[in-house]
Order: C-alpha cells, then structure tokens, then sequence
C-alpha cells in the first residue's frame, strides 16, 4: 500500500497547559493556538505535534516521541544553553549516549513526557 503521506502529527497532553505551552516555545517550537485547549507546535521544516489540555497520568507517563535532529552533539550544546532544567519544575535532560544504531539524549517535559532526540549512523 502507497500512503503518500505527508506528514504524521501526535497529540500529546500536558498537566499544565500554560506550563507547557512556554516549555516548547522555549524548546525553539513555533507555536499556532488551534483553540483554547489545543496548539500545534512547528518546526522550521514542517515537523509538527499538537498540544492539548488534557491530563491523564497514565497515558502522559507512557508518551514517548523520538525526533531525528542532524547533528545531536550539537543538538545537547543548544539544549544545555536554554537553562530548561532551571526554568521548568520536573525537566530532566539525559546526556547523549551512543548506541549501535546511532546517538540519542533525551528530555522528560514538564508533564514527564519523555523526547528521544536522536541521530541515526548512515
């Protein structure tokens, strides 16, 4: 079967809306408020997830999004300098670590859920 997709975008929920809404603008996402209770969140090229209030501890604590970045060593560098751990209650960030596939670091937000970003070996 040919999808012909275009693009897949995951919903994901937040214990804090505003709290979180302020962590992925800060995340360097581009922000689009969809309604009071939903955004999406961009980035330069077209990557996307929507944001919406809505809390189910169950579901938060088992959301897991892998994003594939270029460069992940620089990817931490940048992640490091915006200060998230300092700004945000319950951020935590996991250096990169190297496995046979490729390099990852990861960051919990602040609802916990937890971002893969990775960089795939060729």
């Amino acid at each position: 079967m040919n999808h012909n997709a275009k693009s897949i975008r995951p919903f994901i929920g937040a214990k804090d809306f505003e709290v979180s809404r302020m962590f992925y603008r800060d995340l360097g996402f581009e922000e689009t408020v969809l309604s009071a209770d939903l955004s999406v969140f961009k980035t330069d090229n077209g990557i996307a997830f929507y944001l919406q209030k809505a809390y189910v501890k169950d579901w938060i604590d088992n959301t897991m999004l892998f994003m594939e970045v270029e460069n992940v060593d620089v990817f931490w560098k940048n992640l490091n300098e915006l200060n998230l751990t300092t700004k945000y209650e319950n951020v935590r960030l996991v250096p990169v670590r190297t496995m046979e596939w490729g390099k990852e670091c990861f960051v919990h937000d602040p609802s916990g859920i937890l971002w893969h970003f990775g960089e795939f070996f060729s």
